[in-house]
């Protein structure tokens, strides 16, 4: 009868892919992180073992001893990874500079998918060893931040190499972070953009998005499973100086369906209380995601992790366009001082679409007339400041100024001014005079950034054109979804208007006379830096 029901459990786990058979009893990993002093990868002779450096399954977090041995339970699907300490490094892989700092254990590999994963692993090792190598962090340090890199081919990487790894090159950045979507669906894209973007010399760390999944997965669980052959762990966690990052894998993927939402689920949230619990209260930690920290479903329970940490900051990139939100009460956060959260502008823009410039880059405008670009984000202990650059543009392109080319005298005093600052928030002030007038105070509100609108419009005219003189009476299913393909020469696409909140606007003085005159506007963010632009008006 006793073999009757272990050929049940035996069937029932091969049936249900529940990896080993019962009567394989529970598994744990067991290892050693240790210094790595001839950056080799190897443990050799003398090569000591590290105390009190944190390695995690992905759910449970533990320390190791005094001879940097940790045991860790894992499963058939089971990333083990070490929380970088501070003073610390994991070494890069060469080519793309991506740290090392995990083991992948699947023993019979990912399901077969249109992308692969990760192939057998066989069984666990005796000993699962991770290298650091010592590592100079001061309490102050910059990196570099990117919102969606989303390219689809090597020609997409180029554009990426061209507009913004060139001019980074040589930068003293700590390191950089793509917050998801670092492909568009085709991962056997991971390879190219992660060379391309570790052209510019710094360590490269990835937050999951989207379009980095598996969308034929056959389960919840496994639409990450290239994404992690490739990056390592989807949500896992690092210091470096005093800050602890937190990287997210907040999308939850519904399995061979094309639908996801923001949620975080059990096994996320018990690795972040696990992690948090072994962090100074006094700590800045800075949660990295794809999807906006208020969209995730189960962000009550994370804002319960995090209410006794009074330092915290969050990123999010997704939607294509450029936002900050302060969050209180009404969104469950639980502290006195409200939670800033950057929703981060994309390195890929408007999807890389838009005319192309004069050196063949699309000018890749997103939806809320903000330029293509990446931040440089500078922290000094529990403080950090946000400094949002476009890509090829000197560092004080911070906003665009509009107003009619011409006005008459008479109409001045209901003619707007309106100005779209960049990096703008609720928390910005923003004032404009002309010639040396007073600076008046201009009045921020949510609409259409009119550069933006021109440039839709102007390709609302060219597929307008083509259509007529193609005869064609569908132009969604003739042209629109055929710009990337059939028009790349000319034009790449471009999306419609999306609604912004980093707009200003004020009426001209009464007085102006005919002649030209300077608008000048200047802005100061919530970060102290001041910025200031001019705009010529004609006036008859």
């Amino acid at each position: 009868m006793r073999g009757i029901v272990i050929l049940a459990v035996v069937l029932t786990s091969i049936v249900f892919g529940l990896g080993f058979p019962a009567w394989a009893g529970p598994q744990e990993a067991t290892g050693v992180v240790y210094w790595d002093k001839n950056h080799n990868g190897q443990r050799d002779s003398g090569e000591k073992g590290l105390k009190g450096v944190l390695v995690s399954n992905g759910q449970e977090v533990v320390p190791t001893d005094k001879n940097g041995h940790y045991t860790l339970p894992v499963s058939n699907d089971t990333i083990i990874f070490v929380i970088k300490p501070r003073g610390w490094t994991s070494p890069l892989r060469a080519g793309d500079r991506v740290p090392q700092f995990y083991y992948v254990h699947r023993p019979d590999g990912s399901p077969k998918m249109k992308y692969a994963g990760s192939a057998p692993t066989g069984p666990l090792p005796a000993s699962v060893d991770f290298p650091l190598y010592r590592h100079k962090e001061p309490k102050k340090f910059k990196i570099i931040c990117m919102g969606d890199t989303q390219v689809r081919n090597q020609e997409e990487c180029d554009f990426l190499a061209h507009d913004m790894v060139e001019e980074l090159q040589g930068t003293d950045a700590a390191f950089g972070v793509t917050l998801g979507d670092v492909v568009f669906n085709d991962l056997t894209v991971f390879g190219p953009m992660a060379r391309s973007i570790g052209g510019i010399g710094v360590p490269w760390r990835h937050v999951i998005g989207n379009h980095d999944h598996n969308h034929d997965a056959p389960t919840e669980g496994t639409t990450e499973d290239s994404y992690e052959a490739y990056f390592g762990p989807a949500t896992y966690a690092f210091n470096y100086g005093p800050v602890h990052f937190i990287a997210l894998d907040d999308i939850w993927h519904n399995a061979l369906k094309e639908e996801y939402h923001a949620e975080l689920g059990a096994e996320k949230l018990a690795f972040i209380k696990n992690d948090l619990a072994h962090l100074d209260k006094g700590q800045l930690v800075v949660l990295m995601m794809h999807i906006p920290i208020m969209e995730i479903k189960d962000r009550r329970t994370l804002f319960d992790l995090l209410k006794e940490f009074p330092h915290t900051f969050s990123l999010s990139a997704h939607t294509h366009n450029q936002w900050q939100a302060f969050l209180g009460p009404e969104s469950g956060w639980k502290q006195k001082e409200a939670h800033h959260h950057f929703n981060h502008g994309t390195a890929c823009g408007c999807w890389w679409g838009g005319f192309f410039d004069e050196v063949s880059i699309p000018h890749a405008t997103m939806m809320d007339g903000v330029p293509n670009g990446y931040s440089f984000i500078t922290f000094n202990g529990s403080h950090y400041e946000v400094d949002y650059r476009a890509a090829r543009r000197c560092p004080s392109y911070q906003m665009n100024i509009f107003t009619p080319e011409v006005i008459k005298a008479a109409d001045a005093p209901k003619t707007e001014v309106i100005v779209n600052v960049f990096a703008g928030s609720s928390r910005s002030t923003v004032e404009m005079r002309v010639e040396d007038g007073k600076w008046t105070p201009m009045t921020q509100f949510k609409g259409l950034d009119p550069y933006y609108r021109q440039l839709h419009d102007r390709q609302g005219l060219f597929v307008k054109l083509m259509a007529e003189r193609d005869k064609v009476q569908n132009v969604d299913n003739a042209y629109l979804g055929k710009l990337q393909r059939e028009f790349g020469p000319i034009l790449r696409g471009l999306s419609k208007p999306d609604e912004t909140g980093h707009l200003w606007k004020q009426t001209l003085p009464a007085e102006l006379t005919p002649g030209m005159h300077k608008i000048e506007v200047r802005t100061k963010d919530m970060f102290g830096h001041e910025y200031t632009a001019n705009r010529i008006l004609r006036v008859e």
